[in-house]
């Protein structure tokens, strides 16, 4: 084992900053980890995942969000596991470094735009997305591509695509079957929303600006075999507050959200709005196209912002303003019609849903989606869904009582072409010890015990989202 000692931050209090939130101050490498069950052979690659982890403790109030990127990440190759973590060394990160203290606000307080450095700190907490042999590293307000070695997490710089995407927002989407990488970006600003197709090569080959009649929060978007799709939704930053330097947000929820139709090669202009009653949402799953009818699923929430008194009355998990009822939907649109139909397929509350990544824009009948611990003041996840489209079902892996997970990866069995022929990897934390575990589950069947769990060196705080990366690709 190897381990970098790094001073921490101020004695947490906000509840973001405590339990298994509180950020951690060891950068360590450890090798060939205690194993309770067995790690499959045929498992064979690199579970890397992101979080909000503060160097230091920013001015003002601190929100999840705020945190500068940390990555953990574990190899699995002939049986062994390898853990290493480390920060994402943005340039805000060693700014901060070298003056010893915090340079910014948080995303709760007012934006100081006198700021010699920008109002916004890029964290690149947020994603991680591996295309074309590089593993980047992203922030959720749109902040540079920061690259990352998935084997040693060293960052070394960033990707600009030619200075035609100096940033670029999370959930960029990958296909697999033509190699292409679909980005965009939004600002509070014009462009509101800009959106790029990367070759599988590294080249951007298409750049266009999409019309949009005010600022947006574009969290996620989703690819179908030849379009990409949009969103316009009715949790918005506030314009009133926006023109005098405030960033809040507002439910309207008397204005109708829209989906927005692109061919994936064409000019912005030719973009196509389905309208749709009001929603946000975070993350989709996936998108297909089943003749004249473009089918979406994803994870819908009808009441996001807190203090809203036309919420429900029910408690449910919230960060900072923001507020965490969300359900699995599925929208059918219809390009013949310009109809939408929408409807809830579970009342259980999911979020973070990932799917095999190879099928991604195709029709897919499996999706795995992280379960919501809805009595907790905070986000966690006390267990994962496996939810089958085709037939309509859903299984369940629970975690033991006091332990809770992340966001799941599929990891394709070695040599696999069927949708679930594969695992399900995740880190599970133990709330009051800090015990820290990878879980190994059966992605065919996810009521099963973990194959593996494997002790980890160190706690793991709960973070955002992951990615797999199969052992050839990184080989390649």
């Amino acid at each position: 084992m190897t381990m970098t000692m790094i001073s921490g931050a101020e004695s947490p209090a906000p509840p973001y900053l405590s339990g298994n939130y509180a950020p951690i101050d060891c950068e360590i490498t450890a090798h060939d980890l205690p194993v309770i069950g067995e790690i499959p052979k045929d498992l064979a690659g690199v579970f890397v995942r992101n979080g909000s982890n503060p160097r230091f403790r920013q001015k003002g109030r601190y929100h999840w969000f705020d945190g500068d990127g940390m990555i953990h990440a574990l190899q699995f190759e002939d049986g062994r596991a390898r853990y290493a973590n480390r920060w994402v060394r943005t340039w805000a990160f060693l700014e901060e470094e070298k003056a010893g203290a915090s340079l910014w606000t948080g995303v709760t307080e007012r934006p100081d735009f006198t700021n010699p450095r920008g109002p916004f700190k890029d964290t690149s907490n947020t994603d991680l997305v591996f295309h074309g042999g590089r593993l980047y590293s992203l922030w959720w307000l749109g902040g540079a591509a920061y690259v990352v070695n998935p084997l040693s997490l060293e960052t070394s710089g960033t990707e600009t695509w030619g200075g035609k995407m100096p940033t670029i927002s999370a959930h960029p989407k990958v296909d697999a079957v033509t190699g292409e990488l679909m980005l965009f970006d939004y600002k509070p600003y014009p462009p509101y929303l800009t959106y790029a197709v990367v070759s599988p090569s590294g080249e951007l080959v298409h750049k266009t600006e999409i019309d949009l009649p005010g600022p947006r929060l574009q969290h996620d978007l989703a690819i179908t075999e030849r379009f990409t799709l949009f969103f316009d939704m009715s949790m918005q930053w506030d314009p009133e507050l926006l023109a005098v330097g405030k960033t809040k947000v507002k439910y309207f929820r008397d204005k109708p959200a829209r989906i927005g139709l692109l061919p994936r090669h064409a000019p912005g202009s030719q973009i196509r709005w389905f309208e749709t009653e009001p929603f946000y949402m975070y993350h989709t799953i996936n998108a297909w196209e089943e003749g004249a009818r473009i089918v979406l699923v994803g994870c819908k929430i009808d009441a996001p912002v807190v203090g809203d008194p036309r919420n429900p009355a029910r408690e449910v998990p919230t960060i900072g303003f923001l507020r965490l009822e969300p359900n699995l939907y599925r929208w059918e649109l219809d390009t013949k019609t310009g109809g939408v139909k929408e409807s809830r397929l579970d009342d259980v509350l999911t979020e973070f849903p990932r799917m095999d990544n190879r099928a991604l824009g195709r029709k897919t009948r499996y999706s795995y989606n992280p379960r919501l611990h809805a009595s907790a003041p905070t986000l966690l996840f006390d267990g994962v869904v496996k939810y089958d489209y085709e037939a309509g079902t859903s299984a369940a892996h629970a975690y033991p009582a006091g332990r809770f997970g992340s966001e799941v990866v599929f990891a394709p069995r070695v040599g696999s072409i069927r949708e679930d022929d594969g695992y399900l990897v995740t880190f599970v934390v133990d709330e009051a010890s800090g015990e820290s575990e990878a879980y190994v589950l059966d992605a065919k069947d996810v009521t099963r015990a973990p194959l593996a769990r494997v002790k980890l060196p160190q706690r793991v705080p709960t973070g955002y989202h992951a990615w797999w990366v199969p052992g050839s690709e990184i080989r390649a």
